[in-house]
């Protein structure tokens, strides 16, 4: 008590002598169509009613976290207390809250938030599936199709997308993202923030997004949720902050703090990251939501003592809505009246939220999401599961087929065996927070329908909780089948939020089933499902195709067919790199090199392993097809740039194969010499090309300067002249190159 009381003066004495506070306010340049309305708004709020905007309870009928009953929110939703609700969903229930509020003094509209990750009540492939479709045409329509479910049932906003760089596959939450690369994460932000937000937030199919977790979250020490970040201010301006200044620039509504530390302060209460960097040197006019009582969690990280502290540090850093931690609606109106706090912050905080509902036209129609008929209309319709199931076989990826055993034209018997072969409640994946498991398409379901006149038989091969094999059953299929299909990987629940695992590897039972059944002299194809890239070395030998298969959603198994059948040509790449074991974790295929490299087949005296070659199972980039594509080299319309000038680099792409696909030829750079080292090879583009068998076409890259650039030690965006390799090839380690010189 003593120790916290001096802390207490300590800290009212530092704000009564600063004159440094940080500025406060929204551009109004930016959105004056509405700065009239809520200023008016703002001057009839009493200091209670302002808090009250500013704090968010979660629903008793769902929690997202830990969360505390609490029977009189009602109560407090009628009096003014509360801005936002969170896990409130259908028309109905969303109705019966924005009543409570219209009975408030003020008549302040309600917003509610959920986690619609990747879809509602259809649910989509998880976003790490999805990104390797490398498709963000498809990410922005997914986004807009799981917007318009997710606002047929009285939802205002999303806690999505996710864009948190993720190199270290333990941490469950790479499912959630983009995987491990910088660029290609703020193009996957870009486009999901224009998927769900749409061309209006006016408009009634689209959602607030949320660019979250805010910053660095991805980068926790051994891939443990919530764990400490301990990065260089450099790596987290040239790896971390990217993706969230795109989305940014995207107009994204709101941000989401971190639950980590940056630079030993709490996301959260860090002021550098909010009120300076988002909110000064990126002039974001949106409003910024703590995570799940990451304001009251700043006493576990010992930066503050109490609850109050929490409240402190959480508002004048920049956090303007708290989420379930009830530091705000405790102590901010005694922080103001004792003068620890300006008002100043509590009214920035409120001008961001309303600012906000006005241009969700809540102020004009407070009930204009209730719409009953329209989710009815709306939920789980064929058009949406159509989009899931384009999706999902898009967002496949085929690592192994060896003598073309895939696609699978009308084989007479098929074994289907592995139990997650046929569990509903796994199709869907972590995050799936309306999915009913009932509505799933199992890979077994998936496969009867794609092959009507051929003989299934199905076998569960292992124990679903237990891992125990069942070999007998699985031998019995199998030895009935001209061909055996066998589902292994990781549950749903083991991927997602705190789910982080020391071991990334598909159990050992699932892998001996694999051998088992190759050595019966049959055709194996292994679907490996899972949220993560995953270690399966064991079973790989004995596999004669390998799919990469994911979670993909309500309708995952007829994707998985569509792609078995050949109706589709796999076209997926891996946008996270599988390591060959554990021990290579966190492993990127943008790494910097060292003055002794890595080199294959040297152990000693070079950055490497004694135990273990450095390379990975399946580099970034990397997925095969049912055709052969040939890339020629790159061709630069020049050898010599000048400073400003926009590269332009060509190469042809020809089908060579027997059948049409897709291939995604991808361009990375490397600046050879520069003032602060670059890593070995970056990705700056990536060009997804349709071809039938013979067709060839050009495709031409242009790199603008932005793209050749990076941070010094100054933290300066920079372009340094000098020499630059163009790569350009199907995956990171397979590519052509040429050399340019920029001045």
């Amino acid at each position: 008590m003593i120790k916290s009381g001096i802390f207490s003066m300590l800290l009212m004495g530092v704000i009564a002598g600063s004159c440094t506070q940080p500025s406060v306010g929204v551009n109004y340049e930016v959105i004056s169509p509405y700065a009239e309305k809520v200023d008016s708004v703002l001057k009839l709020m009493t200091l209670e009613e302002k808090i009250g905007q500013m704090n968010q309870y979660t629903s008793d009928l769902q929690a997202t976290g830990p969360s505390r009953k609490d029977s009189t929110k009602l109560e407090q939703i009628r009096k003014g207390r509360v801005g936002s609700m969170l896990n409130v969903k259908g028309a109905s229930n969303t109705r019966r809250f924005q009543e409570a509020a219209m009975e408030s003094r003020l008549r302040i509209p309600l917003l509610f938030g959920l986690d619609v990750i990747h879809g509602m009540r259809t649910v989509y492939p998880i976003p790490l599936a999805e990104a390797a479709s490398f498709n963000l045409e498809l990410m922005e329509r997914t986004a807009a199709a799981a917007a318009k479910e997710a606002a047929s049932e009285g939802i205002h906003w999303t806690f999505a997308p996710m864009v948190d760089v993720t190199r270290d596959a333990r941490w469950g939450r790479v499912m959630e993202g983009a995987g491990e690369d910088t660029w290609y994460g703020s193009r996957v932000a870009e486009a999901r923030v224009r998927g769900f937000q749409g061309k209006s937030l006016a408009d009634t199919a689209t959602v607030l997004a949320c660019a979250k977790h805010f910053a660095a979250y991805g980068a926790c020490i051994g891939g443990r949720d919530y764990n400490t970040v301990d990065i260089s201010r450099l790596t987290l301006h040239e790896v971390y902050l990217p993706p969230f200044r795109a989305a940014a620039e995207a107009g994204v509504a709101t941000f989401m703090n971190a639950f980590n530390e940056v630079e030993g302060v709490p996301a959260t209460g860090n002021t550098h990251l909010v009120r300076e960097i988002l909110k000064g040197d990126w002039n974001f006019n949106g409003f910024v939501v703590s995570d799940w009582n990451s304001v009251g969690e700043m006493v576990n990280h010992g930066l503050v003592p109490d609850l109050k502290g929490a409240a402190y540090k959480g508002v004048t850093a920049g956090c303007d809505m708290d989420m379930e931690s009830r530091a705000y609606t405790s102590h901010l109106e005694e922080l103001v009246k004792e003068g620890t706090v300006d008002e100043a912050y509590i009214d920035d905080a409120v001008r961001r939220i309303l600012l906000k509902k006005f241009e969700l036209g809540l102020f004009d129609d407070p009930f204009r999401y209730c719409n009953e008929q329209r989710q009815q209309k709306t939920v789980l319709s064929p058009e949406l599961r159509q989009v899931a199931r384009g999706a999902g076989a898009e967002s496949i990826v085929l690592l192994k087929n060896d003598n073309g055993v895939l696609p699978l034209k009308d084989p007479e018997h098929i074994a289907v065996v592995g139990a997650l072969a046929d569990s509903k409640e796994d199709m869907m994946g972590s995050w799936a927070i309306e999915g009913v498991r009932e509505e799933a398409i199992t890979v077994l379901q998936g496969i009867k329908n794609r092959y009507p006149n051929s003989v299934i038989a199905y076998a569960d091969g292992y124990d679903l909780e237990t891992n125990q094999l069942n070999l007998a059953g699985a031998k019995r299929v199998a030895a009935m089948s001209d061909i055996v299909i066998v589902g292994v990987g990781e549950r749903a629940y083991q991927s997602g939020e705190a789910r982080s695992m020391a071991h990334i590897d598909v159990p050992d039972s699932q892998q001996q089933l694999v051998k088992h059944l190759k050595e019966m002299g049959k055709k194996v194809i292994v679907l490996v499902m899972g949220g993560r890239p995953l270690i399966f070395n064991e079973l790989e030998p004995y596999a004669d195709a390998i799919l990469m298969t994911w979670w993909l959603g309500t309708e995952a198994g007829n994707s998985i067919a569509d792609v078995l059948s050949g109706d589709y040509n796999p076209s997926g790449k891996l946008p996270m790199t599988f390591p060959a074991a554990i021990g290579q974790v966190p492993i990127y295929y943008n790494y910097k090199n060292t003055g002794r490299p890595s080199q294959p087949g040297f152990m000693t005296y070079t950055c490497g392993y004694l135990d273990q070659d450095f390379r990975p199972a399946y580099p970034f980039g990397y997925g095969l097809s049912y055709t052969q594509f040939e890339i020629s080299d790159p061709i630069p319309s020049k050898k010599e740039y000048k400073k400003g000038e926009t590269v332009e680099c060509r190469v042809t792409v020809k089908n060579t194969g027997k059948c049409a696909g897709k291939e995604t030829v991808q361009l990375y750079i490397r600046d050879l010499v520069s003032s602060v080292t670059r890593p070995v090879k970056e990705l700056r583009g990536f060009e997804q090309v349709t071809l039938k068998p013979g067709e060839e076409k050009e495709v031409v890259f242009q790199l603008h300067e932005k793209e050749q650039g990076f941070y010094n030690g100054n933290l300066e965006y920079v372009v340094e002249p000098g020499e630059f390799e163009l790569m350009v090839g199907n995956s990171s380690d397979h590519l052509k190159k040429t050399v340019i010189l920029y001045n």
